[in-house]
């Protein structure tokens, strides 16, 4: 099979392993575009400051960046700076970081939510050579004071609310961090706070004044130098500060640039927030708002009477049979397209074009009836932080990679890597499958201050991911599980965790499920955080009376939960068996006793990652009492 791959171009034959070695598949490239190792040369572009630079001197009284004013409660229109007048401002931020000390191989924290003056901040460290160093408070309790420290930050920018936050890091951080600046305004208990750790507090107009006109000489800036840090929020231990060349970054911008020019696309526009006020042409999202999406429209659907709901389902089956047929989403039914699902797209700002989800698997049949219904691309990704996000995408137009990642994208190599004792084996000819190693100038330098960490998983020049991929005849990848999260359960069948709530999530009542094993028990545990509308539904159809959380406590919720999980793993044996490490999984390990969580795993009780990956060793803790007595109750 590996041989007769589309979209692939093999540059690396399959390698056995000795001593016991694990062996490693073909290495692959992308086909389309460009097929060499780096992207080709562009004069003037060598590091982060040389993009928008350039963008500038292309496009200098285009927009930029813009914010939308909240007048006496109500959102007015927005308001932006051109890219000239950005630049202007950049300048002067970077004249009066330099005028506080800080030079090129300096630390300058970003601390807030996105805004023009994050981006304005970030170029102004670009400019001038220094790491910038972002920092998220949802990486943990802790997290911002040991971001500080360890990257050894000597100014933070902050948006205006969260600087109490940094605050409660004193007097810890102020070993390096001497500056800071407020997105917005200062408030004298804040300034007085700051002024007695021996600290400087700047406002934000009052930080653009303090480089003066004093001219700073942009530094020379190489590609193998470092960009930023950025620290990746992982499941477990503190976090770990990824080291990103700008190198890295120029690659899968022009990576990017490669795939959509071979797509077809033309000039795009970054989503902002409002996206009925601002009509994007590209929408990126994570899969909980894309199912959340999906979700809603179902319940249109449902509720739109008898001849509305019948003439949806005929115009969904009609170009749905067409797309799978090959048909291009604008070709398959135009004239459906202009009755049933012009609405759809008009919901979404009606000009989106591309819709590109990443960060967490998007379940099949949402992302098959999101490209059927939104009139536009629909398209999974795959990356990581050390691999400067972006290295497998979907192509749009072929539904055969439904489920899947994508080939990899151009100037990415990919292969993969057998793990015998997870019984993966990437030499197979039938279905290779195996831990995903990518290779390529996207790769990140290393952990900052962690060789070791950085040895585990840069073997060779390969970045070994964690994540268990098989590849798909047509060349695509499908993630279908990771290389620790596996259980043994007390009869001796393995369970692929992962794979199993792939498979459960796809029940239409779930919006997400958390599945646990012991190894001293013989079957599964699973937290589950029901559809609210969906179980609601249901209530009312069967006489459960009273709100949210208390329908989630009653028995006969239960029951119906179980019921559906129960039919959706019957409904997917074959798929479970396939991709499970061992055939000896059948339906006994798919016993489950269910808790149902009327709220949400989130990032407030440290439950999720910041791009909603399970923290399962936090799940395990929260959740361990109801463990206990869903055991209990079986026993």
């Amino acid at each position: 099979m590996a041989g007769s791959m589309k979209h692939l171009v093999q540059v690396e034959p399959a390698k056995e392993a000795a001593d016991g070695a694990p062996s490693a598949g073909p290495t692959y490239r992308c086909a389309a575009g460009g097929l060499g190792a780096a992207p080709p040369a562009v004069p003037g572009l060598e590091c982060c400051w040389d993009i928008f630079r350039l963008s500038v001197e292309k496009s200098p009284d285009n927009n930029m960046l813009g914010r939308r004013e909240i007048v006496d409660g109500k959102a007015g229109k927005y308001t932006w700076m051109t890219y000239k007048e950005v630049y202007d401002t950049v300048i002067k931020i970077g004249a009066a970081i330099r005028s506080c000390g800080v030079g090129k191989g300096g630390r300058c924290g970003i601390y807030g939510a996105n805004c023009p003056e994050w981006v304005i901040s970030m170029q102004a460290c670009n400019a001038h050579g220094i790491y910038c160093v972002p920092l998220y408070d949802t990486l943990g309790a802790g997290a911002i004071e040991f971001v500080l420290c360890h990257a050894e930050v000597q100014i933070a920018f902050v948006e205006e609310k969260k600087i109490a936050e940094v605050l409660k890091t004193f007097p810890g951080s102020t070993k390096f961090l001497k500056t800071i600046v407020s997105f917005g305004k200062v408030n004298p208990e804040h300034k007085e706070k700051v002024e007695e750790n021996g600290l400087s507090i700047y406002s934000w107009e009052d930080f653009i004044k303090l480089g003066g006109e004093e001219q700073f000489e942009l530094p020379l800036k190489e590609k193998d130098d470092i960009c930023t840090i950025m620290y990746t929020s992982g499941t477990t231990g503190d976090p770990k500060g990824v080291l990103i060349t700008n190198k890295s970054i120029i690659t899968i911008v022009s990576a990017v640039d490669e795939f959509l020019r071979n797509s077809n696309e033309q000039d795009v526009k970054l989503l902002v927030e409002d996206i009925g006020e601002l009509k994007p042409t590209v929408f990126c999202a994570v899969p909980r708002v894309l199912d959340r999406i999906y979700g809603g429209l179902q319940d249109k659907v449902s509720g739109g009477g008898f001849l509305k709901k019948t003439l949806f389902n005929v115009a969904y089956k009609y170009k749905q049979g067409n797309m799978m047929k090959g048909s291009k989403h604008e070709e398959a039914a135009a004239v459906f397209d202009k009755l049933v699902f012009t609405k759809v797209k008009r919901g979404l700002g009606g000009r989106v074009r591309l819709i590109l989800s990443g960060a967490a698997p998007l379940s099949r049949h949402v992302e098959e009836y999101l490209r059927v219904v939104t009139c536009s691309h629909v398209l999974q990704g795959y990356g990581l932080t050390e691999t400067c996000a972006g290295s497998f995408v979907s192509l749009p137009n072929n539904m055969s990679m439904l489920g899947t990642v994508g080939p990899p994208v151009p100037y990415v190599e990919a292969r993969l890597e057998s793990v015998p004792e997870m019984g993966y084996d990437a030499l197979s000819s039938e279905c290779p499958r195996g831990e995903i190693c990518i290779r390529g100038d996207t790769l990140f330098s290393g952990y900052y201050k962690r060789e070791d960490l950085t040895k585990e998983v840069l073997v060779d020049g390969w970045f070994h991911t964690g994540d268990i991929g098989e590849w798909q005849p047509d060349g695509s990848m499908k993630i279908i599980d990771r290389k620790k999260n596996i259980f043994k359960l007390s009869q001796g069948e393995y369970v692929a965790v992962e794979n199993l709530e792939n498979i459960f999530g796809q029940t239409p009542c779930v919006d997400s499920i958390w599945v646990y094993g012991n190894s001293f028990e013989s079957s599964l545990v699973a937290v589950v955080n029901p559809n609210k509308q969906g179980l609601e539904r249901w209530a009312e159809s069967n006489g459960v009376t009273g709100d949210f959380a208390s329908i989630c406590e009653d028995k006969k919720a239960k029951e119906f939960i179980l019921g559906e999980l129960t039919k959706t793993g019957k409904e997917k044996k074959a798929s479970i068996l396939r991709h499970n490490i061992y055939s000896e999984i059948m339906l006994p390990a798919l016993t489950l006793t269910v808790h149902l969580d009327p709220v949400p795993f989130d990032m407030e009780r440290d439950l999720i990652t910041p791009t909603y990956k399970k923290k399962r060793p936090q799940l395990l803790k929260h959740y361990q009492s109801v463990i206990d007595d869903m055991y209990k109750s079986m026993k």
